[in-house]
């Protein structure tokens, strides 16, 4: 079990966030268990190879799924792949190992290699899952939340929209506001790293970009905006995003409150809350229980943890 500190940001310079009346909320991380290791990939297992960003969900029989982008895997190209593990409950320790679950296919326009970040969202009967292509972000469905068909664009390609060649479009994760999907993602035009939103009714036709979050303590590097995931906590009535800035030992992600989904900052420090010694977090709920799945800092696992908000 391991125990993680939180370093909560409430000193002077935060405590005119917003209105300047608003109630500031903290997360705060329980014990933590690990769910998934370094797995056997057969002949293409390298010492090097990290699980790094992720995706959990529950699949229709009601078992947990979790897919990671597995990178520094020897298959040429970008050396990422997606592997899967399940669990029968979500405090369960030590999920099964799966197997490979998806690898780039450059015959539909995907980067060699380039997979990232999976994020699944059900809606109805139907699981979608996002993901990057390293230069795209990309669709795929399924119904029984274990396997995915591609969701093909213009001209057979996988990519739905992007950034630009050479910006790593990347990250994505979806919510829903009302009848309106928003897809938070994050990529590196000028080598300065941006949280991104666009917005849609039908996850197939989307809006134009906007800025959500750049700048600030948190930087504007190109990895300042990585993993952004956006939470709505229903207790306190505001939306949380997740910026990671750092992985491994050393990893960060700041944490920022806000009542509209669509600005949590642009060089503008007033809606940040917390700074976390995590990376890539997910946040999800089980039975009325929040919990959030990260990094191990060795790189080599996936660990969850229980997470309160509680008011500074």
């Amino acid at each position: 079990m391991i125990a993680l500190s939180v370093v909560c940001l409430i000193g002077s310079q935060f405590s005119n966030a917003q209105s300047g009346n608003e109630t500031k909320y903290k997360p705060v991380i329980g014990e933590s268990w690990q769910i998934a290791g370094d797995p056997d990939l057969g002949k293409v297992t390298t010492e090097k190879q990290q699980p790094v960003d992720f995706g959990i969900w529950q699949a229709a029989d009601g078992t947990w799924q979790v897919w990671s982008c597995i990178r520094g895997v020897n298959i040429g190209g970008k050396s990422r792949l997606f592997y899967r593990w399940q669990g029968n409950k979500i405090t369960d320790t030590a999920w099964t190992p799966m197997g490979i679950a998806m690898e780039a296919d450059p015959g539909f326009g995907e980067t060699k290699s380039g997979l990232q970040a999976p994020f699944v969202l059900k809606t109805g009967k139907e699981y979608v899952m996002f993901y990057g292509d390293w230069e795209n972000i990309c669709k795929a469905k399924g119904v029984d939340g274990k396997t995915f068909a591609r969701q093909f664009h213009k001209d057979l390609n996988a990519g739905m929209f992007t950034e630009g060649n050479g910006n790593n479009t990347r990250d994505p994760m979806v919510i829903r506001v009302g009848n309106v999907y928003y897809c938070y993602y994050t990529a590196y035009p000028d080598d300065k790293g941006s949280v991104y939103l666009r917005t849609s009714k039908d996850l197939s036709n989307w809006s134009d970009m906007k800025i959500v979050a750049f700048g600030g303590s948190a930087g504007t590097g190109k990895y300042s905006s990585e993993c952004p995931f956006v939470y709505f906590d229903k207790s306190s009535g505001y939306y949380f995003l997740f910026r990671t800035q750092h992985y491994g030992l050393h990893a960060q992600t700041s944490v920022y409150q806000s009542k509209d989904p669509k600005n949590f900052g642009v060089n503008d420090d007033r809606y940040l809350v917390a700074v976390l010694p995590v990376a890539a977090p997910e946040i999800l709920e089980s039975n009325g229980q929040i919990y959030m799945a990260d990094l191990l800092p060795s790189l080599k696992g996936i660990r969850i943890s229980k997470l309160t908000f509680e008011k500074q």
